[in-house]
């Protein structure tokens, strides 16, 4: 059988007549519902990781076929599909299995497309409570929970967000959730309205007057100015927890003779509002206000399927438009568009 698939290869493109996938042993094939698009499958097609094939990695979707005790249930699914033997996965580190494939970002096919072959150890059952437009939410809520277990945070602490865009708008409700003194900083009226309207303060990048005040600082902003807005916000002795990827590594410059400046609040070396091409990050400032930096990538499911569950995370107002899947390649101009929060692709 053949099947419409959104594809990149140097380019992307709507193939509406893709080989369906072939199942290796203990994998499904899910017939996917809904899939959405978030930052990552947008830097991937600017060259982000080199990929090929179907992108892809935020679904909910039901098994058509696969063992016996997975056919017919509505799930979702864990991206990084790994070896299970390897020294990262028998100490319960699996995902970063050196032998990993990733679902629609690493040398594995994506969701973007009517159907999905994935491992069964991947999936996780739907709760009949949970509408497929919460569900789709699965897989990045989990990456926002993924902070709470790499970085405590307590109800004393500052805690301040950059970037409230689709994965930064689910991480400021886990923050805030935690009862922290939390505030969150982006350019978007229209986002940090929404945080507003969730209780949770928020202040244009503009107005900010808080450098060197955080406890912990979590970067959503998926820009260099963003990665040194966030560094200048951090306490000497705090965290900076990453949760950007990039297109363009080569971010980052060589500290320079006078880079103690930039530890002092007013310096004029404090973050600037505009993007260059040849945009870079200084990380002096790291290293003289000895801050931990914190990679935080993907994160446990359960605790995110609950949230969903009990409604203590609120998703369903960030969808901004769901297309079909045969418009795929308009999805991906409007989340593009900074306008929009959550993009849907519905199969």
């Amino acid at each position: 059988m053949a099947m419409r698939a959104v594809t990149f290869d140097r380019q992307l493109a709507l193939d509406s007549a893709c080989p369906d996938p072939v199942l290796a042993e203990n994998e499904c094939l899910v017939r996917v519902h809904l899939a959405g698009i978030c930052s990552t499958d947008l830097q991937i097609v600017k060259g982000y990781m080199g990929f090929t094939g179907i992108l892809g990695h935020e679904f909910v979707g039901t098994v058509e076929e696969g063992p016996d005790t997975w056919k017919g249930k509505r799930v979702v699914g864990e991206i990084n599909c790994v070896c299970r033997t390897c020294h990262m996965c028998t100490a319960g580190l699996s995902n970063h299995c050196p032998n990993r494939t990733v679902i629609g970002i690493d040398g594995r096919n994506g969701c973007f497309a009517d159907r999905l072959a994935i491992p069964a150890a991947n999936l996780h059952e739907v709760p009949e409570n949970l509408h497929d437009e919460q569900a789709v939410f699965a897989e990045p809520l989990a990456a926002a929970f993924q902070v709470l277990s790499q970085c405590h945070i307590d109800s004393r602490m500052q805690v301040a967000l950059v970037g409230p865009g689709r994965l930064g708008l689910l991480v400021a409700q886990v923050l805030h959730e935690q009862g922290c003194r939390l505030r969150v900083y982006g350019r978007n009226q229209d986002k940090l309205q929404r945080c507003e309207k969730k209780g949770i303060q928020a202040t244009h990048v503009d107005d900010i007057r808080e450098f060197g005040a955080y406890d912990v600082v979590v970067d959503c902003s998926g820009s260099p100015s963003g990665l040194r807005l966030s560094l200048s916000l951090v306490r000497p002795r705090g965290t900076l927890v990453l949760k950007s990827t990039y297109a363009d590594t080569a971010i980052f410059e060589k500290p320079r003779r006078d880079a103690a400046l930039d530890s002092r609040p007013d310096s004029p070396a404090a973050p600037q509002n505009s993007d260059s091409a040849e945009a870079t990050v200084n990380l002096a400032l790291a290293v003289i206000n000895e801050i931990t930096i914190v990679g935080s990538r993907c994160g446990p499911f359960p605790e995110a399927i609950h949230a969903l569950s009990r409604e203590s995370v609120e998703v369903r107002s960030l969808i901004t438009r769901t297309f079909p899947l045969d418009q795929a390649l308009d999805a991906f101009t409007a989340a593009a568009d900074r306008r929009h929060v959550k993009v849907l692709l519905k199969m």
